[in-house]
């Protein structure tokens, strides 16, 4: 049971004492059987939480698989300016569309404030996308895919991917990068 608090509050000239005690002896209590049952399940909860993010690994296949290497920034933009020359079909809105062929590494260079080239790509062929950044820490969205990374200079990151729908998927930058960061788009064109 708790103990009523019985010390004085004021003395004998009616001045109030100061309201800081040390705790009681026994300061903490026996948990009520109420206490216990919801301690009992929040401990339950998490196990079942802490579980199920690794059972989701397995069965969810939710993560991507990723390669990543270290380039120089410098080295990555001459790969993909080698790239564009020999893949470039078209210009469009100021950007440039590359084919490339079915199975072969497509490179994305991310910088501010853009995601470029332009990838056309065909369905159901699968492509080694490398992208890096090559100046600050952007990120990677590629929706309805659902392709989340973060996009570092100085790391290639090597993502497998299979386009299954044709149409336009556009590439956001989920990573504020600066001023511009609201216009940093990129494009992938599946035929």
């Amino acid at each position: 049971m708790n103990e009523i608090d019985t010390r004085p509050t004021h003395d004998e000239q009616g001045r109030e004492l100061s309201t800081l005690y040390p705790p009681r002896r026994r300061w903490l209590n026996r948990l009520g059987p109420d206490e216990r049952r919801w301690l009992i399940l929040a401990g339950i909860w998490c196990l079942i939480l802490f579980t199920g993010m690794y059972v989701w690994l397995v069965v969810g296949n939710q993560q991507a698989p990723v390669e990543s290497y270290r380039i120089d920034p410098i080295d990555f933009q001459q790969e993909v300016q080698a790239f564009v020359a020999e893949h470039e079909v078209e210009e469009r809105d100021g950007a440039t569309v590359v084919a490339p062929p079915p199975g072969s590494d497509v490179y994305l260079q991310a910088s501010q404030f853009a995601f470029r080239p332009v990838l056309q790509l065909e369905r159901g062929e699968t492509y080694r996308l490398l992208v890096s950044s090559t100046d600050v820490q952007h990120g990677l969205s590629l929706q309805p895919v659902n392709l989340n990374f973060q996009v570092l200079p100085g790391y290639l990151y090597v993502i497998e991917i299979t386009p299954t729908e044709v149409g336009e998927f556009p590439i956001v930058c989920n990573e504020f990068c600066g001023l511009g960061h609201h216009v940093m788009t990129g494009l992938i064109v599946v035929d």
